[in-house]
């Protein structure tokens, strides 16, 4: 056998070994930024010898489901507030393990240039989950619009609120359905992977804006039995380099920042 030979079997060889050698986990992430920075993760990971598989999910409820089940492994999609309601709610075991991007909230309308011109009794949607429902309460207390008690944490509801000067109509929906209600309501509170998704611009449409700061991080989850396990950590380390974080720079323009 020529030496030319012999060194592309022993090249085809080692391919054949790392990839056989790989291992697969599946993540869990929602349509839009979530799913779009982890394609940008998977050449990274792959060649640390992690393969991953993306599975997407149309709502903030089956991810961790899921997760706790062992269908899939990791997911990325939430922040620590609404992990901790899912672990208190539902007893699931399941812990983060790195941080990853935030995404302002907004309040988007289709009938009005600012929040100020909505009207007294005017329809505003929010998330019916507690954690972003809750966000989007505390972003109109901060902006001035409301009163809430004293005390309530980051998971207050329409129940908390004490001052309402407007007498604004406070309609749940859920935040996948969002962009949905925009033409039924005077302001609708759109998380960032649903107002991407609809056509919105997350930095110049909202009329409203929550400050990017906070405890509001995204991060990546995983089984408690499982977070020490090599795989998390190259997981986060590819998550974690500074081709991801120009990536998102780049792709997003300010919609969704770093956190890392």
């Amino acid at each position: 056998m020529s030496f030319r030979s012999a060194l592309i079997l022993s090249t085809v060889l080692a391919a054949w070994s790392a990839a056989a050698s790989a291992e697969t986990i599946k993540i869990g992430v929602t349509p839009g930024p979530h799913a779009q920075i982890l394609e940008a993760v998977k050449p990274i990971a792959a060649k640390q010898g992690l393969d991953i598989q993306l599975i997407e999910f149309s709502d903030y409820v089956v991810p961790n489901a899921a997760l706790d089940a062992g269908e899939i492994q990791a997911n990325s999609f939430q922040n620590q507030p609404y992990l901790d309601n899912q672990k208190a709610d539902r007893g699931y075991k399941i812990e983060a393990v790195g941080l990853t991007v935030n995404f302002p909230i907004g309040v988007y309308s289709k009938k009005h240039k600012a929040f100020a011109d909505i009207p007294e009794g005017g329809k505003v949607s929010i998330p019916n989950d507690p954690t972003n429902g809750g966000r989007v309460l505390l972003l109109l207390r901060d902006k001035g619009v409301i009163k809430l008690k004293d005390g309530v944490g980051f998971k207050p509801t329409v129940l908390d609120i004490t001052e309402n000067p407007k007498k604004l109509k406070f309609i749940e929906v859920d935040a996948a359905q969002a962009p949905r209600a925009l033409d039924d309501v005077d302001a609708a509170a759109i998380n960032t992977n649903y107002a991407t998704q609809a056509g919105l611009d997350p930095v110049k449409d909202p009329i409203l804006r929550e400050d990017p700061k906070g405890p509001y991080v995204n991060l990546i989850a995983v089984r408690a039995a499982d977070k020490d396990k090599p795989w998390v950590k190259t997981l986060v380390d590819s998550y974690h380099t500074p081709e991801v974080k120009e990536f998102v720079l780049t792709k997003f323009k300010g919609a969704v920042l770093p956190s890392w």
